[in-house]
């Protein structure tokens, strides 16, 4: 299946889409180079341009933009991780290609969202509704392919979101330091 077509089914069919990607053989290096850095490509593209025209500089934009790439690629690596250690913990077997699968695919909105960042202003709000709905793909990631039961999905959805977070802003202080645009940039200050 080409990327187009994933994007399509997981943005307005994503229950019996994930229960397809459930079945589907991957890697976590194949998912990230052949689906995440495309699209994660798409929202950095957007963020680039969104930031040229608010003026503040090539240079400046060019920054913003790769260190957006490169925290989607590690967040998705470390997503992975979260969801495939805390299976267990909400009745969900261990497997770390189906964890990389969901999450790699799960942030799917977020990024198609992000393209819409070269609109100052209701471009991030786009991005945010885009970043909600990666919410529920999530949560039915976790039931279809690391088959967590419904009771159990919530909960399991919530648990790694929240680790998640946390996780964010440590590796989003580090890279945006790193990158040279200051930590507090990353959140609006």
């Amino acid at each position: 299946m080409n990327i187009v077509d994933r994007v399509k089914r997981l943005l307005l069919s994503p229950d019996p889409e994930w229960s397809v990607i459930a079945g589907e053989p991957a890697t976590l290096g194949g998912l990230i180079t052949g689906y995440v850095l495309p699209l994660a490509a798409l929202s950095a593209i957007g963020s680039l341009l969104g930031t040229l025209f608010i003026g503040l500089g090539l240079m400046f934009a060019l920054r913003v933009a790769i260190g957006g790439l490169v925290m989607a690629i590690i967040a998705v690596v470390i997503l992975s991780v979260i969801i495939d250690a805390l299976a267990p913990t909400f009745g969900a077997a261990k497997n770390s290609t189906n964890a990389a699968k969901v999450a790699a695919y799960a942030p799917t909105p977020a990024w198609v969202g992000g393209i819409f960042q070269i609109i100052p202003g209701l471009g991030s709000a786009i991005a945010l509704v885009g970043a909600l709905y990666a919410l529920y793909l999530l949560y039915l990631g976790l039931m279809r392919v690391m088959k967590s039961s419904q009771d159990k999905a919530v909960g399991y959805t919530v648990v790694v979101v929240l680790i998640a977070i946390v996780v964010g802003f440590v590796a989003s202080y580090i890279t945006t330091t790193f990158i040279g645009i200051g930590p507090m940039m990353r959140i609006g200050y």
